[in-house]
């Protein structure tokens, strides 16, 4: 199967695929009982004119989804929305998309921390062999504009309870210029 799927930047001519996306998305957040930040049609397709969303596809059937976004003035880059359809599960494209979208970020914004969040256990043992580390909240960016976006989710309720000092999210952060764990020994 992994042979005959592309993972590649979204263009113009994927925008046909939001409202796929979007159901997608919407579906495994309600499967799995975890809170998911909603996006708009507008805004994935925004993502997809900027170049700064990667597309999976088996020919032309829809298989995974993943977006970058900036924040804080290019400091920080998410890595949000991360979907694979059901049937293709378990062959490791969310890997596949997710090593992409941080190539990606890593193009577009070299000097940038990547981060995420989530409450998957894939993604967590995904972002930990591209060499992010969990951290605090405190880590993150702290730009009002990204925190927004969580609003949407249904465990928003603990984040601000916390002060958005922590939710069911684990964060992750990918930092450019720390130092190896190998290097300081």
């Amino acid at each position: 199967m992994e042979d005959t799927i592309e993972v590649i930047v979204a263009s113009e001519k994927h925008l046909p695929y939001v409202d796929t996306i979007l159901d997608t998305i919407e579906k495994a957040a309600k499967v799995r009982g975890t809170g998911i930040a909603k996006r708009s049609p507008e805004y994935v397709k925004q993502k997809m004119l900027e170049g700064k969303a990667i597309i999976a596809l088996d020919g032309d059937k829809f298989a995974g989804f993943c977006y970058i976004e900036s924040w804080s003035n290019k400091k920080f880059v998410a890595n949000s929305g991360l979907i694979v359809v059901e049937s293709y599960r378990g062959h490791g494209l969310a890997k596949r998309i997710k090593r992409r979208a941080f190539e990606l970020s890593r193009e577009r914004f070299p000097d940038a921390k990547i981060f995420g969040l989530t409450t998957g256990l894939a993604v967590m043992k995904i972002n930990s062999e591209l060499g992010y580390r969990p951290v605090t909240f405190s880590e993150l960016t702290d730009d009002e504009a990204f925190w927004k976006g969580c609003q949407s989710c249904v465990n928003y309720d603990i984040l601000q309870r916390t002060n958005r000092r922590m939710c069911l999210c684990t964060g992750m952060l990918f930092d450019p210029h720390a130092k190896d764990e190998s290097e300081k020994k």
